[in-house]
């Protein structure tokens, strides 16, 4: 697993966007970023582990559109009686997945399962774009440092992959906040 530091450019590049907006909410401090960790069985990936240590730990303004959360928080419309987020179980998707083309061709239980482990296991939530849409931050996984979007459709990968252009910019969670903070859509323009 990558636990190097971030790179200074990226670092550089969130601190500039963070600073810019008024509402930014304090660093949470390394010392809570590391018993979140050891709670969860993860490392958080760089560079959104120092981000939120020594950055910024939320932004009221976004991304998404109704904010970035705080790390450790998960919004308000998530709902009550979801199973428990497990953190350290690798996420299980490495390609976009489109809920509706698998509902009809696997057993029920077998397709809710599935549904459930890629909404629960191995990502952090970042915030919402409401009406069912988060944005997730894989922790653990091959897809480990990377931001999706999922939703009652399904679930897609942010930035470009070899062969697919669902949602093009630059992979990763400083690709993710600058796409956002140049205000760029985060479908492809037609």
């Amino acid at each position: 697993m990558n636990t190097a530091a971030s790179g200074p450019d990226e670092l550089a590049a969130l601190r500039e966007i963070v600073t810019s907006q008024p509402d930014a909410a304090p660093p949470a401090g390394w010392q809570a970023v590391r018993s979140f960790e050891a709670e969860h069985g993860v490392v958080l990936p760089e560079p959104y582990r120092t981000f939120v240590a020594e950055i910024c730990d939320g932004l009221p303004v976004g991304p998404p559109y109704y904010g970035l959360l705080p790390f450790a928080q998960i919004p308000d419309d998530w709902g009550a009686g979801r199973p428990r987020r497990l953190l350290a179980e690798p996420f299980p998707l490495t390609d976009a997945w489109v809920w509706e083309e698998d509902e009809e061709a696997l057993p029920e239980e077998e397709f809710e399962d599935r549904v459930s482990a890629v909404c629960d296991h191995g990502s952090l939530l970042l915030g919402t774009d409401g009406c069912g849409m988060y944005w997730h931050l894989v922790v653990s996984g091959p897809q480990r440092d990377q931001v999706w979007l999922i939703d009652e459709f399904g679930a897609i990968p942010f930035g470009d992959r070899t062969g697919t252009c669902l949602m093009p910019g630059t992979p990763g969670f400083t690709g993710w906040v600058t796409h956002w903070a140049q205000g760029r859509s985060w479908y492809p323009e037609s």
